[in-house]
């Protein structure tokens, strides 16, 4: 099975999917303030459903109700098995936090994919905070096993690896008896999304403060139940907005919430910069084509962006260098070596660097096999990439798009994409 793209133009109205990392912040904050609690129009994709029956594990009631879920949990226990966090790094740096909250022995795996990403500075930290973990894999890597009970304390964790060890310390430590103070040591890298964990965490009941490059976290605090509404996902909207953008189209996502704190939001801005026309609304963006010119974009704040980001430039005038990504070669691939293979294939001549690439526009594309690797940003961009290629672009795990984004292609096929699934 390959999913398959071909040249066509896309215009129309989509409604953008539910935010991915809200939804497995939301999910966990719900079962550990005991609930009930709704969250509302979550997003439920493969990555999210980890987290769901990951918390299902310790022992949280989570049952669909429409379009919600409804999360409750009178107490949570050491789960009986290993946890799989499949294939979602989220699910197991945020569930190595809440195993050391138990009094226990928690294991925690997932696929192969996330069996090599790193776990090691956020053992160091759960470790430096009472808890015991360590790592069954080589340097630092899943299986991981924690112990409770985290007591709070002061500890540090490198700013370049992974915002999840932050935001997994952010959301265990107010429960541990004592205060902790977390040190980021820099480079800090995709702090939106920990602005994300800390804006839940306040609608939680609970508050952390900042201070420079340290996060002090009182202790003993209690999450209180409350109803939470899921955001539209600027990252996956990335996706249909650049597309409107490379072929000419005229493309609007509704859905997308204005004051919830995403990084990905910048996707606004960098169209804006390449020279597309873009329209804001109140929850909405629209896109429409334009002479596009090359930029120098830092993807430190947001890594998510930068495979479709690198299909953009390649219709763009003139050099764009991608810088400050050095964390993309941590993701579910390589992502710095991924998309300049994709593009590669496509015909453009990416140079890769230690922190990004450099790619050269305007630069026709032609079609081509795009081995994705598993990863679904890789198969999304690729899919994106087709749009304007001179033949079909045929790739690889054609479902892996489900991880963060279902209706990828039901989406794009309603907007005139010519996009299938094919034997």
């Amino acid at each position: 099975m390959r999913y398959r793209a071909i040249p066509s133009k896309v215009s129309g109205t989509i409604r953008a999917p539910p935010s991915k990392s809200y939804t497995h912040r939301a999910i966990i904050l719900a079962a550990l303030s005991g609930g009930p609690c709704l969250v509302r129009r979550p997003l439920r994709a493969e990555d999210t459903d980890a987290t769901v029956a990951g918390m299902a594990a310790f022992g949280a009631a989570i049952r669909g109700d429409g379009d919600d879920l409804r999360v409750s949990a009178e107490s949570l226990h050491v789960p009986a098995e290993p946890v799989d966090a499949r294939n979602s790094g989220t699910t197991l740096r945020l569930l190595a936090g809440v195993a050391s909250l138990q009094s226990g022995e928690t294991t925690l795996t997932g696929d192969s994919s996330l069996r090599k990403r790193p776990m090691g500075p956020l053992l160091d930290a759960l470790n430096g905070l009472g808890a015991r973990a360590h790592a069954r894999g080589a340097d630092g890597r899943p299986p991981v096993r924690v112990r409770g009970l985290l007591r709070g304390g002061d500890v540090s964790v490198p700013g370049n690896v992974s915002s999840q060890f932050l935001s997994s310390l952010l959301i265990a430590c107010p429960l541990a008896p004592q205060p902790s103070e977390i040190r980021v040591l820099p480079p800090f890298r995709s702090e939106p999304y920990v602005n994300a964990t800390r804006h839940l965490l306040r609608a939680f009941g609970v508050e952390t403060s900042k201070t420079g490059d340290t996060f002090r976290v009182p202790g003993a605090q209690a999450y209180r139940p409350v109803n939470v509404d899921i955001p539209g996902d600027f990252s996956s909207a990335a996706f249909p907005l650049v597309a409107a953008a490379l072929t000419d189209g005229d493309v609007t996502v509704i859905g997308l919430d204005g004051v919830a704190p995403q990084g990905d939001r910048r996707i606004v801005q960098i169209l804006q910069a390449f020279g597309a026309r873009v329209d804001v609304g109140p929850d909405s963006v629209r896109v429409r084509g334009g002479p596009l010119v090359a930029q120098t974009v830092d993807v430190g704040e947001t890594p998510d962006l930068f495979p479709i980001l690198a299909v953009l430039a390649t219709h763009a005038e003139g050099e764009t260098r991608f810088v400050n990504g050095d964390q993309l070669r941590l993701k579910e691939s390589d992502r710095i070596a991924s998309t300049v293979a994709m593009l590669r294939v496509l015909g453009v001549p990416a140079e890769p660097t230690p922190d990004g690439c450099i790619v050269r526009g305007p630069t026709p594309l032609h079609g081509g096999f795009v081995d994705s690797q598993g990863d679904h940003r890789i198969l999304m961009a690729a899919g994106v990439a087709g749009l304007v290629a001179r033949g079909a672009v045929d790739i690889s795990d054609p479902w892996c798009f489900r991880v963060s984004y279902p209706a990828y292609l039901d989406d794009l096929r309603a907007l005139g994409a010519l996009h299938a699934v094919v034997a």
